[in-house]
């Protein structure tokens, strides 16, 4: 009668962490992860500094939109037309230091200006045509041509914040889902103990009814059964306070908050062990895709042009303007000979600073802000290969950790199921199977806590590379 009933007794133990609820709803990772990518309101935002930068560009092009220019003067006294003077043209800005200009003039009235007179024979009208070429300061670079240079840069620069920003939100959301998982699993595992503390508490009376247990084992049952009653409550609370937690990340397409329910549960987690990975690899990756090394070298790239326009500052401006007058078309559409020495006007401008101390300093100052740059970035660079480096170390270390951790749950299964053979056989007692279980319980919530620490760690590895969304999606 004694094995009979401690082979019911502890029937339920030998099934420790093998109970499912087909009725659960399951919120796998990778479903998670599309939903915050796709709808997180942050991240949406992050979006928007790309197309920030493009209105920008687009502002920087607009110095090299053509303009159409026109001005209208008239002076009417005591009946007399003293002047009537128009002229309206077209100018159009190119990305060499060359500025077409076309234009139209008609100018009539009877105290012209000798300078604005245009003969009667052609009713008072002009066409000209022509360029203004600066061939000292503004040839090679100026500020115009810098600065569309430097928005495109800035584009960059854009990108490179908007992965960074991107890359904190979703590094959040996947350490927010795994410790959700955590508190799923560990209420679970509670849940678990508590069915076989009862079933052990109530087997024990009924034992101790038939005199095949002492009064001590049951009461040592129901400190058992209390004990996993707090246990479970405080999973509880933690489960619920992950949940809300996780809400945070979820949205719908049209902006919508989604909350979490008591019937929703993680999926379970993929064996993807990532022992191909190679630290070398890793920097490579690094250097080439981290958002803060490519801000740097970009705002290098920039520096480097403000470098190139401070020096061309130190050139005199000279700038030289000819036009046609008249020709090969008169304000009539008449053809007329195309001729360099009749019919043009030409004209230099020439400005050149004496001390030129403003454009030295300025020049002084790029030359400071690369080198402090350049400082910024080779301490930026050792700075992330190190924290990756030390990333690195703990992802592999963790992979180890899991193995091992696997294998002493099991081992504490095998235990359990030889104590319970052994309480059977009367060798033992419930003193000693109550250890052993809370063993077991120990390893399987060490177990679900290191594969949640290596899940985070793998997203942390990939963060700290500055890969686009972690490395998790294309």
């Amino acid at each position: 009668m004694r094995h009979l009933v401690f082979f019911f007794l502890f029937a339920s133990a030998a099934s420790f962490g093998q109970v499912a609820d087909d009725s659960v709803r399951v919120l796998g990772f990778d479903d998670y992860y599309q939903i915050v990518i796709q709808n997180h309101p942050i991240i949406k935002q992050a979006e928007l500094l790309s197309q920030a930068a493009s209105q920008e560009l687009r502002l920087a092009r607009g110095a090299f939109d053509p303009k159409l220019e026109g001005t209208w003067n008239m002076k009417d006294l005591s009946d007399t037309e003293y002047y009537n003077l128009l002229d309206v043209s077209l100018k159009i800005p190119t990305w060499f230091p060359v500025d077409p200009k076309v234009g139209f003039s008609q100018n009539t009235g009877e105290y012209l200006n000798p300078e604005n007179f245009i003969s009667s024979s052609t009713d008072n009208q002009q066409l000209y045509a022509g360029v203004s070429v600066p061939i000292g300061k503004g040839l090679f670079i100026d500020s115009r041509r810098a600065t569309l240079r430097q928005a495109q840069l800035m584009q960059g620069m854009a990108e490179a914040d908007q992965i960074k920003e991107i890359n904190k939100i979703l590094l959040t959301a996947v350490k927010d889902y795994w410790e959700w998982y955590a508190a799923v699993n560990n209420y679970d595992l509670m849940l678990q103990s508590i069915d076989i503390a009862d079933d052990i508490f109530s087997r024990t009376k009924m034992a101790f009814e038939y005199g095949e247990a002492a009064p001590l084992d049951t009461i040592q049952a129901k400190i058992t059964l209390l004990g996993r009653k707090t246990a479970l409550q405080e999973a509880l609370i933690e489960r619920i306070k992950a949940g809300l937690t996780l809400s945070n990340h979820l949205w719908t397409e049209e902006g919508a908050p989604l909350e979490m329910t008591p019937d929703i549960e993680p999926g379970s987690i993929q064996n993807n062990l990532l022992s191909n990975v190679q630290l070398e690899q890793m920097y490579e990756l690094a250097r080439e895709n981290h958002p803060e090394l490519r801000k740097l070298n970009l705002k290098n790239e920039s520096l480097i042009i403000d470098n190139r326009l401070a020096r061309e500052n130190l050139k005199p401006r000279l700038d030289l303007n000819y036009y046609f007058l008249d020709q090969p078309i008169n304000a009539q559409g008449n053809s007329n000979d195309l001729m360099f020495m009749d019919n043009y006007k030409v004209g230099v401008d020439f400005v050149f600073p004496i001390f030129l101390r403003k454009e030295r300093a300025k020049l002084g100052m790029t030359k400071l802000k690369i080198t402090e740059n350049n400082y910024q970035l080779d301490f930026t660079e050792r700075q992330i290969l190190n924290d990756l480096s030390a990333q690195y170390n703990e992802m592999i270390n963790l992979q180890q950790i899991v193995v091992q951790q696997q294998e002493m749950a099991d081992s504490y299964q095998l235990i359990l199921q030889a104590e319970r053979l052994n309480l059977e056989n009367g060798e033992s007692d419930l003193f000693k199977l109550n250890i052993q279980i809370d063993k077991l319980i120990e390893a399987q919530s060490k177990l679900i806590k290191t594969k949640v620490n290596y899940q985070k760690s793998i997203a942390t590895l990939y963060w700290a590379a500055g890969i686009s969304n972690l490395g998790l999606v294309d």
